[in-house]
């Protein structure tokens, strides 16, 4: 059995259109520097409000790659 250890990279997606899309997005663009990533978690969502309205997603994630 082989052991892993894990680091923890927190980053912040935003979107107009939907927290998954804040989410797809951000381990997107993680993934063009980050080697070895295996999970996230979501740790907060928040947006932005305009006449009413959700104007903008953001969601912060906490992102486990494995170290080399």
């Amino acid at each position: 059995m082989s052991v892993h250890v894990y680091k923890i990279l927190e980053i912040v997606g935003s979107s107009t259109d939907s927290t998954e899309d804040a989410i797809r997005s951000a381990v997107a663009k993680a993934s063009e520097t980050v080697r070895n990533m295996h999970w996230f978690e979501v740790a907060e969502t928040r947006g932005h409000i305009e006449d009413g309205k959700v104007a903008h997603f953001q969601v912060t994630l906490k992102i486990g790659f494995t170290l080399e």
